[in-house]
């Protein structure tokens, strides 16, 4: 049986779109609804931000439930849209953030957390969850910060969380943080975007000799973007 669809909405209005990841109940329910709101984000032709919410409801489950290796990689392949769309994606995480809540910061771009956040990390058994967040994790916090979590780690305050990077605000009302980022993020999303998102992922394992390569590229996709915005500005000279 499928699960129940998970409303996605708009937000803003008009701004961009939203998904209340404490709707979702199971991870098969929350991974159709992550593929939902990036379809709805992929067929838009304007700029959009798209806002994920967890930790308004204390989990009541662990993580992530019983379930098989092929529900394990449509969640990962669901995480992996979202965290490479052309939109700006931002994450909202409230009091209680147990179970996907750690996955879902990592693969979007500006994190915001109530001031009494507790982000409850995907221990199973006593082990740290072998996913994608442990990759994800050591390519933004570093080895030893992610080792300390992966293996000794339980439970993460939402200063501890900024003081690592895990989050970039800290907020005492979430719904005027989160239209803040969007009015913000929502005028730079776009491929612009994704270009600059993958030059920095990118930065932790390539040498500068592989990376030269991508980011001359990019610079002159910029200058080309720039010269079409604007072709008859002076000040801008060619090069060969």
């Amino acid at each position: 049986m499928q699960p129940a669809r998970v409303p996605i909405v708009d937000v803003g209005p008009g701004l961009g779109l939203g998904l209340d990841a404490d709707q979702c109940g199971s991870l098969e329910a929350l991974t159709a609804a992550v593929n939902d709101l990036c379809a709805r984000a992929e067929d838009r032709r304007t700029p959009t931000a798209v806002v994920v919410r967890f930790g308004s409801v204390e989990p009541t489950t662990s993580w992530p439930g019983r379930i098989g290796i092929r529900d394990v990689t449509r969640w990962e392949r669901a995480t992996r849209r979202l965290e490479r769309l052309h939109a700006a994606t931002i994450a909202v995480a409230g009091p209680s953030c147990g179970g996907p809540a750690l996955d879902l910061l990592l693969a979007t771009d500006y994190r915001i957390a109530a001031a009494d956040s507790t982000l409850i990390l995907p221990v199973v058994d006593g082990h740290f969850w072998p996913g994608m967040v442990t990759h994800r994790l050591v390519r933004q916090v570093g080895l030893a910060q992610a080792r300390r979590l992966v293996l000794w780690g339980n439970t993460v305050t939402a200063d501890q969380a900024s003081a690592l990077g895990l989050v970039d605000e800290v907020a005492a009302d979430l719904d005027a943080a989160a239209h803040a980022a969007v009015v913000m993020l929502g005028r730079i999303a776009g491929p612009e975007l994704s270009v600059r998102r993958q030059l920095l992922n990118e930065a932790t394992s390539s040498v500068y000799d592989d990376a030269i390569g991508a980011h001359l590229a990019a610079c002159d996709r910029e200058l080309r973007r720039i010269g079409a915005a604007a072709p008859d500005r002076p000040g801008v000279a060619g090069g060969s």
